[in-house]
């Protein structure tokens, strides 16, 4: 299944993200190496984050969450962990029948 981890963050995200992005993306190249990040990123404008998880429960999501710098140090209001259920693309997780 496909997970979707959204951040709110703080107004000033840019500024802030500045001195723990190094952590940060190392923590994300990490869950991608493992094949549990998929994609990850800032929304334009810079007002939340999006990162796409794949995995049987949203545990490495939550993980990812919970160990992420931006959160740890408040740059992260508040998150959430919402599972996608994905029909089209080469990588849906559910396979519609042709025709549908």
């Amino acid at each position: 299944m496909h997970y979707l981890l959204m951040y709110d963050v703080v107004k000033d995200y840019v500024e802030r993200r500045a001195p723990l992005r190094s952590a940060h993306i190392t923590l994300a190249r990490e869950a991608a190496e493992r094949g549990e990040l998929v994609l990850g990123g800032a929304l334009n404008p810079p007002d939340g984050v999006m990162l796409l998880f794949r995995g049987d429960s949203p545990a490495a999501a939550e993980a990812f969450a919970k160990a992420d710098p931006y959160v740890l140090n408040g740059i992260v209001t508040g998150w959430k962990v919402r599972e996608w259920t994905t029909v089209v693309g080469r990588d849906a997780e559910v396979k519609l029948p042709p025709g549908v």
